[in-house]
C-alpha cells in the first residue's frame, strides 16, 4: 500500500516545481521511481521508498509496459476507493457491508426499544400525576422546575463523576439497570403500596391552611412517588436516549455510516411511536374486562411496567452483543478544543450577534409555546377524562397519531426545503402552533355561545377543547421534528466557525433550559396570582399570542440573514474557483521547469517520502 500511495504522490506536480522533468515521462519517470536503486528527489534530494510485494506486482516477468500499468491502475484505484490488485472485496447485503449491517441492525433494535420505553413512560407519568387524588395538572409548572430540573443536574453531575471512574461498559450498565429496577419496582411495589406511603393527611391540613392555589406545590409532597416516577420517566428521555444510546451510536459508527443511515433512525422513532401508542391503549382498555372492585389501572400498570422491563433488559443485550461481535472503528487520539462557556458569557455572546439572538428567540419561543398549551390542554383533559384508565387509553391514541403524522411530516419536510426554501419550512411551525392555539384558547374562553353548533355534531365545548388541543399538539410536535430542528441546524452552516461553535454552545447553556422553564414560570406566577389554572386561561392565551408573533418576527429576520450568507458564500465559492489558475509550463535551458505565469517563482522543498 505504501509504494501505491507514493505513486499518486510522484504524479502530482508541487505548487512551482523546479526540477520534475522526469515526472512528465511515464515511461521514465514512474518506472525510474519504483524500481530504481537511488532515485533522485525534486531538488537532487534522494528519496526514500518500501516495495511492498503484494500490493505492487514484481517485476520479474512482466514487461516494463505491464509494470507501468499495474501501478496506475493501482493508483487510480486507491483514489476511487476500490479494492486494490491483491484485495478481498468486503462481502455486501443488499449494497450494504456486512460489518455495517452487523451495527446499524442492533443499533436500531435499541433505538427502537428505547422509543417504545419512552412513550409508554410518557403518558403514564402524565395519567399518575394529573388524576391522582389531591393533584391536578397544575402540578406538571412545579413539578418542571422544583423537582424535574434540581434532579436533571444532579444525575448528570453524578454521571460526569461515574465517567472519570468506569469504563464505558460498566457507566452504560451502571445508569440504565437502576432505571429498569426503578420502573419494575414502582409497578408491583410502589403503586400497590401508594395509599400507605402518600402523606394525605398532612397534605389536607396544610391545603386548607394555605389555600387552594398552593395545590400544585403540596400535590408534590401528597403523591411523592408518583412525582419520582414522573422524573424517572423524564430522564430516560434525556439520559438513556441522548447521553447512553447517542453516545454509543457516535463511538460505534463512522462519519459515512452516520450520514447514511441515521435519518432512517428518525423514522424508526416514530414507527415506535406508533406500535407503542396500540400498547397503551390496549392495557388502558383491560379495566373493560374486569369485574367490579378490581383497581384496573393497578393491572394496566404491572402490564406496561413488565413490557418496559423486558424491553429494559433487551436493550442490555444488544449493548452486550454488539461490544462483543462488532469491531469498534479506529479513532483519532488529538482532541478538539471545546469552548467552555458560563451562563454570563453565554449571555453576553447572545446579546452580541443578531443573528444568534434570532435563532434563540426561536428556541425559546417554542419552549415556553408548547408548555404554555400543553398544560392547559392537560388539564382540560382530566375533565374530560378523570379515570386513569380512560386519560391513559386517550394518550395512547393521542401518540399513535403524533407517530403518523410525524412520520408523514418527515417525508413531506424534503419537498418543503426544495420547494419553497428555508423561510418557509421555519415558519410553519408557529403558525401552525399560533392557528391551532387560537382555535384551542377559543373553544376554552367562548364555549358557551358555541355550544348549541357543537352540539350538532355530538360535541360539547370541554370535549371539542380537548380534541383541538390534542390536534394543536399533534401537529406542532410533528412540525417541530420535521422542519423546526433541521431549520435550526441548518442556520449554523453559513457561520464562520468561531462564531457557529461559540453560538451553538451559548444556546444550548441558556436558550434550551430557559425555554423549557420559562413556560412553567409563567404558568406558576398566574396560579399564583389568579388561584387556578383556568382563571389565568385568558391571559395565557394573550402571553402565547405575544410569543408566537416575536418567534415569526425572529424566523422572518433570521430567513434575511440565513440567504444573505448563504449568497456571500456562494460568490465566495464563485471567486475561489474562479481564481485557479492551471500554470502553463516551459522548460528551461537548464533541463528545469519554469511557470509560464507572470508571478514570481518559488523554489517549492517537498518532504522526504
Amino acid at each position: 500500500m505504501e509504494a501505491v500511495l507514493q505513486t499518486r504522490g510522484l504524479l502530482s506536480l508541487p505548487p512551482h516545481p523546479t526540477r520534475v522533468r522526469s515526472l512528465l515521462n511515464p515511461s521514465q519517470g514512474l518506472k525510474h521511481r519504483l524500481f530504481a536503486s537511488k532515485p533522485l528527489g525534486l531538488n537532487g534530494l534522494s528519496l526514500s521508498y518500501k516495495r511492498v510485494p503484494s500490493v505492487v506486482a514484481k517485476p520479474n516477468g512482466l514487461s516494463p509496459k505491464e509494470k507501468s500499468f499495474i501501478c496506475k491502475a493501482e493508483a487510480a484505484a486507491a483514489a476511487d476507493g476500490q479494492p486494490l490488485f491483491g484485495e478481498i472485496p468486503t462481502p455486501k447485503f443488499l449494497g450494504i457491508e456486512l460489518v455495517t449491517l452487523k451495527k446499524i441492525i442492533p443499533l436500531g433494535l435499541m433505538f427502537f426499544c428505547i422509543l417504545f420505553n419512552y412513550t409508554i413512560l410518557r403518558d403514564t407519568k402524565d395519567v399518575l400525576v394529573v388524576t391522582a387524588k389531591g393533584s391536578s395538572a397544575e402540578i406538571i409548572p412545579f413539578l418542571k422546575t422544583w423537582v424535574n430540573l434540581p434532579m436533571a443536574v444532579g444525575f448528570m453531575l453524578l454521571y460526569t463523576k461515574l465517567a472519570n471512574e468506569l469504563s464505558k461498559k460498566a457507566l452504560f450498565y451502571t445508569v440504565i439497570l437502576p432505571f429498569i429496577a426503578f420502573f419494575g419496582a414502582f409497578g408491583f411495589l410502589l403503586y400497590p403500596l401508594s395509599n400507605h406511603i402518600h402523606p394525605e393527611a398532612l397534605a389536607d391540613k396544610l391545603l386548607a391552611v394555605l389555600g387552594p392555589r398552593f395545590l400544585g406545590p403540596l400535590a408534590i409532597m401528597r403523591i411523592w412517588s408518583f412525582c419520582l416516577f414522573y422524573v424517572m420517566a423524564e430522564l430516560w428521555g434525556s439520559v438513556v436516549i441522548s447521553v447512553l444510546f447517542w453516545g454509543f451510536a457516535n463511538q460505534i459508527t463512522t462519519v459515512e455510516e452516520a450520514k447514511r443511515f441515521y435519518p432512517l433512525f428518525g423514522l424508526g422513532a416514530n414507527i415506535a411511536l406508533i406500535f407503542s401508542g396500540r400498547t397503551v391503549k390496549y392495557f388502558s382498555n383491560l379495566r373493560q374486562n374486569l369485574g367490579p372492585g378490581v383497581d384496573g389501572w393497578a393491572i394496566s400498570l404491572k402490564g406496561m411496567m413488565s413490557i418496559v422491563v423486558l424491553m429494559g433488559l433487551a436493550i442490555c443485550f444488544l449493548y452486550w452483543w454488539v461490544n462483543k461481535f462488532v469491531p469498534l472503528p479506529t479513532r483519532s487520539k488529538k482532541k478538539k478544543e471545546k469552548p467552555k462557556m458560563g451562563t454570563r458569557e453565554s449571555l453576553k455572546f447572545l446579546v452580541s450577534s443578531k443573528y444568534i439572538r434570532d435563532l434563540a428567540t426561536l428556541v425559546v419561543a417554542y419552549g415556553i409555546s408548547i408548555n404554555l398549551v400543553e398544560v392547559t390542554w392537560k388539564s382540560k383533559l382530566k375533565a374530560q377524562f378523570p379515570s386513569p384508565n380512560e386519560y391513559s387509553s386517550f394518550m395512547g391514541d393521542f401518540s399513535t397519531a403524533t407517530g403518523i403524522a410525524t412520520f408523514t411530516m418527515m417525508l413531506l419536510s424534503q419537498f418543503i426545503f426544495d420547494k419553497y426554501g428555508w423561510g418557509v419550512a421555519a415558519g410553519i411551525t408557529p403558525t401552525v402552533l399560533l392557528l391551532s392555539g387560537v382555535g384551542f384558547f377559543s373553544l376554552i374562553l367562548f364555549g358557551g355561545p358555541l355550544g348549541p353548533t357543537l352540539a350538532k355534531f355530538g360535541m360539547t365545548p370541554l370535549l371539542a377543547a380537548v380534541y383541538v388541543g390534542a390536534l394543536q399538539n399533534i401537529f406542532s410536535k410533528s412540525a417541530k421534528y420535521s422542519l423546526f430542528d433541521p431549520c435550526k441546524e441548518m442556520a449554523y452552516i453559513p457561520l464562520d466557525e468561531d462564531t457557529k461553535v461559540k453560538g451553538k454552545a451559548a444556546i444550548d447553556v441558556v436558550c434550551n433550559p430557559l425555554g423549557k422553564s420559562g413556560g412553567a414560570l409563567i404558568q406558576q406566577f398566574m396560579i399564583l396570582t389568579f388561584g387556578s389554572l383556568a382563571n389565568s386561561t385568558p391571559y395565557l392565551g394573550g402571553i402565547l399570542l405575544v410569543i408566537v408573533l416575536a418567534w415569526l418576527s425572529a424566523a422572518k429576520s433570521l430567513d434575511s440573514q440565513f440567504t444573505e450568507l448563504r449568497r456571500e458564500e456562494e460568490l465566495e465559492k464563485e471567486m475561489e474557483r474562479a481564481a485557479v489558475k492551471i500554470p502553463v509550463m516551459s522548460e528551461s535551458g537548464n533541463g528545469s521547469l519554469a511557470s509560464g505565469s507572470a508571478e514570481t517563482s518559488e523554489t517549492s522543498t517537498p518532504s522526504n517520502i
